[in-house]
């Protein structure tokens, strides 16, 4: 069986420009980075602004196991079924980060024959817009400790600074430093720490922007720490604001690939949803539905976090409208959630996947809440047997989801007519769209929404120091901002051990942080980290690149 990077290359590229001439684009829009790539003009979405919009659908999952799901597969696999049913259909997905690519996971372009390339510049820098956030996001911390160290006109309190140096990659030792060692001339000795580019505000900022103007607006909006008399302090104080847009004015732009099949993908943003909001951006969202008839995108992880997310965020800032949902599950999975161990998935066993079924009826039941129809995609396995595949199918009569086979890792968009056929049904019936709470919510109620309706805890706990910090919000004003979760993936509690569908657990929120620039409050529970470590095993033993520089081990 070839890998990944073997089928990617076996098929040929179609040069970046005819594929955005397939869709109408106009050359004069295209900022090319080489023959494959390229990045849309701001002036492509202003000439196609009265266009009406495509239908848009969103691509989720289950929690995901070790097993794996197939979410971005699924997602461009069901493009390119659309586009060969002779529908027009854009794929838009996030950018992969370099953390999961010289982790765990691997690259993150899909899979089989249902990938996005090129797969090799993809995964690795891409057209450079997270080195381009993370400068950004660097910018502001010198910016702020240079001030601290030439006189602190604003009066920060250098024990209360929440601003965090990042980095795009997976490195424990730098969650906390010390910074400004080594005498006077060295800066502000002090404690500091860094996050993962994803998880940087500024990755935020960047996907939620709706152009160039907005995007300044909301750096300007980021609160770096707080005075000693308790005022916060923003990048717009400091005078970053304009140096920051100034290196992003290139990364807000969209980037522009193509599928094996050379259906158009929007690949931009690429923040997690275990720590962060999880969703491409909304410019890249809003071109899709300008380019095609039907726009299909995806939300990190699990439904409990990206999807609820990509509704409660990005939807409600964006005004966005989504027509159906499509939840990815695997036979595999969900015997995994009964309790089978990654290594006996390949056997048939009724028992175990009729104990993990709870888990998919959690995620259907959660999407029926915000109004849109739910199709789920049953990610096809050879191991997979019609018994299992009939209980599945099974559940999903029950409670009134639509479903399909999907076998778009083997065939690609052939693999995918039958999701195609299902999404066109759902997406036609029309959805009752709501967002799952109000804003005018107290932060301590969204959070408990969140936590009892989507993940089904019993109780919230919420830790003194993240009280404090809901107490001040509240001071600032800023309460009627949206909840952005940050949780485990592997569970719908924020233990990663609880599997299935658990039930009489407590959600424990212990720290609270406002990113005002991104317009969303963070909500940290339990040991979830910010700044990921690499396994015992990286990916990146098994990346190399030869004497001609073809790279190896990316899948």
């Amino acid at each position: 069986m070839n890998s990944d990077i073997q089928i990617a290359r076996e098929i040929p590229m179609q040069p970046i420009s005819r594929v955005a001439e397939s869709f109408d684009i106009p050359a004069e829009h295209l900022e090319y980075y080489g023959n494959y790539k390229a990045k849309l003009s701001d002036g492509l979405y202003n000439s196609l602004k009265d266009k009406p919009d495509g239908k848009l659908v969103l691509v989720t999952a289950i929690n995901p196991t070790p097993a794996g799901e197939g979410k971005t597969t699924t997602t461009i696999g069901l493009a390119q079924a659309l586009n060969k049913m002779g529908k027009k259909a854009v794929a838009a997905l996030r950018e992969p980060s370099l953390g999961p690519c010289f982790g765990v996971k691997g690259g993150a372009a899909g899979g089989g024959y249902s990938q996005v390339v090129p797969m090799e510049d993809i995964n690795l820098h891409f057209t450079g817009d997270f080195h381009a956030i993370t400068a950004a996001n660097n910018l502001l911390a010198a910016m702020l400790d240079n001030h601290i160290q030439q006189g602190n006109a604003l009066d920060i309190d250098t024990r209360r600074v929440i601003w965090k140096r990042c980095l795009d990659m997976n490195d424990r030792a730098l969650r906390n430093v010390v910074v400004g060692l080594g005498g006077k001339a060295d800066g502000v000795p002090r404690e500091d720490g860094f996050m993962i580019t994803v998880a940087s505000e500024v990755m935020a900022v960047l996907c939620l922007a709706a152009d160039l103007a907005d995007l300044k607006a909301r750096l300007g909006r980021i609160i770096v720490g707080y005075t000693r008399d308790g005022g916060a302090v923003t990048a717009a104080q400091l005078g970053a604001h304009g140096a920051m847009a100034a290196l992003l004015k290139d990364a807000i732009k969209p980037n522009l690939v193509q599928t094996l099949e050379h259906t158009p993908a929007l690949i931009h943003g690429g923040p997690f949803a275990n720590i962060a909001h999880g969703c491409n951006s909304v410019r890249a969202t809003r071109l899709a539905l300008k380019l095609g008839e039907y726009a299909i995108t995806e939300a990190g992880f699990g439904a409990d976090l990206g999807a609820e997310k990509f509704f409660d965020i990005k939807c409600r800032a964006a005004g966005l409208t989504p027509s159906c949902a499509v939840l990815v599950a695997t036979v595999r999975a969900l015997k995994y959630n009964g309790g089978v161990e990654k290594a006996k998935l390949g056997a048939e066993n009724l028992e175990a996947l009729k104990k993990g079924l709870p888990n998919l009826h959690k995620h259907i039941e959660n999407l029926q809440k915000f109004g849109v129809p739910v199709v789920v995609a049953i990610n096809a396995f050879d191991s997979d047997t019609a018994a299992e595949l009939d209980m599945i199918k099974e559940e999903c009569r029950a409670l009134g989801a639509d479903f399909a086979l999907s076998k778009v890792w083997a065939h690609g968009g052939e693999g995918g007519l039958e999701l195609a056929e299902a999404v066109i049904d759902a997406a036609n019936r029309g959805a009752d769209f709501k967002p799952l709470y109000g804003l005018d919510l107290s932060i301590t109620k969204k959070i408990e929404k969140i936590a009892k309706d989507v993940y089904g805890a019993e109780n919230v706990v919420i830790l003194p120091a993240a009280k404090s910090e809901i107490a001040r919000i509240n001071k600032m004003g800023l309460d009627n901002l949206p909840i952005c979760m940050a949780k485990t993936q592997y569970s719908l509690s924020d233990n990663p051990a609880l599997l299935g569908r658990p039930e009489g657990f407590d959600i424990t929120v212990r720290e609270i942080k406002v990113s005002a620039g991104a317009g969303f409050i963070v909500a940290i529970t339990g040991e979830i980290m910010t700044m990921p470590g690499l396994p015992k095993v990286p990916a990146a033993e098994l990346i190399d690149v030869d004497e001609s520089g073809e790279i190896t081990g990316l899948f």
